[in-house]
């Protein structure tokens, strides 16, 4: 950090953005005002949080900076519309030299950064049985206690619905994994996959409302054996069964109903085909199916969901068009009866999450670990403007095999 100044830099903005919709403060204090009201303070610690802009320009670098500790924010949310939507104006070529010099003034003798400890890469050719597998590690091996810190006692990690009139997060978790029950009009003694079952909520909910017998797979164990210690305590261990496969692994097998919550974002558009097509070859003929899952609405051509998501939190991880999603099951022979949205839900199940990581974030950063605790905040928060401002949504589609 020898040399460091970062004065040069915060004249060179001042002049090259005469809008400014955020204020920066460096870390010896001097300061970039803000243009507009109530706009959020980017803090930097270090130069090394510039170093991280340098060697990764854009969303990775910032998130990078913020994973570390290096980069603070007073407002979360503000600093996340203001990423999102912020055009820098059209620069001269000599102010963009001006800045690259300001910026390396700034840097001083600062060596490059490395890159976060719980920042992933995943090499080789995407959904892979295999690489899923690391995948799926990175994102729940983190720990079932961690989970529990903000999801409901029922531990369903996906869309509550608030909806039909629920007021809180158990109730409107139980009114979602009833509306999953009741599309799929479940009767007593029939056979139903869970695809991505998690810690086993609409396992348990479906055998023991609704007198069916469910397998349900996770390609995470912690995620299994926590289910089963659940299955046990309820039981219903003759009716639920929990293992750790791959939805391409089942064979010979033959069920009355699917439900698949939360798991075709994670599938790609290199197998959305193949999901499709093993997901009918395993119902009886007349059997039902219902795709609960996240979908965008804009970036319909990006290959991935953003490079934050992609190396933090949920690699090859990315939300198909919803079309691309009814292309792929009206291919393998499903007939679509119903199709919901329920968006405005999503963004208050993550209000409500929000609200209790905020609460026992301490608990999390000794669970986790600063870094992942870090991870979390910025992911909860992201995701919830996602679907408040129209970057994605969620949809239950039912569909049958005529």
């Amino acid at each position: 950090m020898a040399f460091a100044n970062p004065r040069p830099l915060r004249d060179e903005l001042s002049a090259a953005l005469p809008r400014r919709p955020f204020a920066v403060r460096f870390w010896d204090a001097c300061h970039l005002e803000a243009t507009e009201p109530e706009a959020p303070t980017f803090t930097l610690r270090s130069p090394r949080a510039l170093a991280h802009l340098l060697r990764a320009p854009g969303e990775l670098g910032i998130g990078r900076a913020y994973v570390q500790g290096l980069l603070e924010v007073d407002d979360l949310d503000s600093a996340l519309r203001v990423v999102d939507t912020f055009q820098l104006p059209r620069l001269a070529p000599r102010q963009l030299v001006r800045l690259a010099g300001a910026l390396v003034r700034a840097c001083g003798l600062t060596l490059p950064p490395p890159a976060p400890a719980a920042e992933l890469r995943l090499r080789g050719e995407r959904h892979t049985p295999a690489r899923d597998r690391r995948a799926v590690r990175h994102h729940y091996d983190v720990g079932n206690e961690f989970f529990a810190l903000f999801l409901d006692r029922s531990m369903t990690y996906s869309c509550a619905c608030f909806s039909r009139g629920a007021r809180t997060l158990e109730e409107a978790q139980e009114a979602k994994l009833e509306l999953v029950c009741a599309k799929l009009a479940l009767r007593p003694g029939e056979r139903v996959l869970d695809v991505g079952c998690g810690w086993g909520s609409f396992a348990l909910h479906a055998a023991t409302r609704h007198g069916v017998r469910v397998l349900g797979v996770t390609l995470s164990e912690p995620q299994a054996r926590l289910a089963r210690e659940r299955a046990a305590q309820a039981g219903v261990t003759d009716r639920v069964e929990i293992r750790v496969a791959d939805y391409r692994e089942l064979t010979g097998e033959t069920f009355d109903a699917i439900a698949s919550i939360g798991m075709v974002e994670h599938v790609g558009a290199e197998r959305i085909d193949l999901y499709a097509e093993r997901l009918a070859a395993l119902l009886r003929p007349g059997g039902r199916l219902l795709n609960h899952g996240i979908a965008k609405l804009k970036d319909l051509d990006s290959p991935d969901e953003g490079a934050f998501s992609e190396r933090f939190v949920f690699p090859d991880g990315v939300p198909l068009p919803l079309s691309r999603v009814l292309r792929a099951l009206e291919r393998a022979g499903f007939a679509t009866r119903h199709v919901e949205g329920l968006a405005p839900d999503y963004a208050e199940t993550l209000t409500h999450w929000i609200e209790r990581y905020e609460r026992r974030y301490e608990e999390a950063v000794r669970l986790a670990g600063p870094e992942r605790a870090r991870i979390w905040r910025l992911f909860l928060h992201a995701a919830r403007q996602g679907f408040q401002t129209g970057w994605a949504s969620i949809y239950q589609v039912l569909a049958d095999l005529p």
